[in-house]
């Protein structure tokens, strides 16, 4: 009896151990399973990041002339900011207008154009309302996300649908240059304007008879064809003439740093440098070592750069993302660039960002 006692403990000892054995087995089994579902669902997530990034945000921008020198800052803002796109798929397209002729109608093609293409999101200015509203709205229509920049406002932006605006806001950019001239003494300030009717630059003029009338001066605009904008020749003789005409004019503003170059040239022939301060809305290397050399009173910045970087940016965040910003406007301007930070901002001019 103690000899089959002893052989039965053995066999069930036995039986206990291939079960235990077979238990294990079906576990690692199971762990096996789990671990090729596991990586399966990662495979699956990554073929799906991977197709993801490969149809990244296809972001259009309509802006100005790429050889006009304020847009090539906006360009190269959103040249920078599409760096990013691509890394995760994207792409950012710009679309200009040949010429300025016929801004409003033409920049509402552009728009369209860009629509066709099965945007992403779009980027734009509204620079002549009663022309680009309505491609505006079908872009919004179309469910396509819209940032406006440059011109318009917030108050474009709400109207049409957009998510924000990026840029900055026209009067407040007059007025506080309007103050400005005044708090040095002018009393009678011409405001150039090279794109008479656009929004934007109506408001600049507006801003500026404002805020000079607060310290007992006024402001008239000179308004020149749309084809002398970016023709120096053309703008300099306006200008020379007006001041030839007006010996009570002691200040002149230009919507643009390449009109200012203009101006500078009207002042120095009209002989009357000792007496009529120069200013221009935006800048560029050459209004700034002016500032610098003193024969021109100052710049009303707005940082073109950033408007094309941070429009491009958001615009790309949201596509991807859902990300969004709370803060509306997005304002880069403005500021005001004198003798006191000339030095700062040329540095930023020598990198092609100012």
């Amino acid at each position: 009896m103690p000899a089959a006692r002893t052989i039965a403990a053995d066999i069930y000892q036995q039986t206990k151990t291939v079960r235990r054995r077979h238990l294990e087995e079906e576990k690692g089994v199971k762990r096996m399973k789990n671990l090729m579902k596991l990586l399966l669902a990662t495979a699956v997530m990554a073929l799906c990041a991977t197709e993801a990034l490969a149809d990244g945000a296809k972001i259009f921008v309509v802006g100005g002339k790429p050889d006009d020198p304020f847009w090539s800052k906006v360009k190269k803002g959103a040249d920078d900011a599409g760096k990013v796109a691509e890394l995760t798929g994207g792409s950012v397209i710009w679309l200009g207008p040949a010429t300025y002729d016929n801004l409003g109608p033409d920049a509402a093609k552009l728009l369209r154009t860009a629509l066709s293409q099965n945007p992403s999101a779009i980027v734009g200015p509204d620079w002549v309302p009663e022309a680009m509203d309505d491609a505006f709205k079908e872009v919004v229509a179309a469910g396509v996300p819209l940032i406006i920049y440059n011109s318009g406002g917030m108050d474009a932006a709400k109207r049409l649908g957009a998510l924000n605006y990026v840029g900055n806001e026209e009067y407040p950019a007059g007025l506080g240059g309007g103050e400005y001239f005044g708090s040095k003494g002018a009393k009678n300030v011409l405001c150039v304007n090279t794109l008479p009717g656009a929004t934007n630059t109506e408001d600049r003029c507006k801003g500026i008879a404002d805020g000079i009338s607060k310290n007992g001066g006024k402001s008239s605009q000179l308004p020149l064809p749309s084809s002398t904008f970016g023709n120096p020749t053309a703008v300099a003789e306006a200008i020379k003439a007006a001041l030839l005409k007006d010996s009570t004019v002691d200040g002149v503003i230009t919507i643009s740093a390449g009109d200012a170059n203009s101006a500078a040239n009207s002042i120095a022939q009209a002989g009357v440098g000792d007496k009529v301060k120069l200013a221009s809305f935006d800048m560029d290397e050459t209004g700034l070592q002016r500032i610098k050399d003193g024969t021109q009173l100052f710049s009303i910045d707005q940082q073109p750069y950033l408007q094309g970087y941070l429009a491009v940016s958001l615009l790309n965040g949201y596509v991807n993302y859902g990300v969004d910003l709370p803060t509306r406007p997005v304002l880069t301007g403005p500021g005001i660039v004198d003798s006191a930070n000339v030095e700062a901002t040329l540095k930023g001019a020598a990198a092609g960002a100012r």
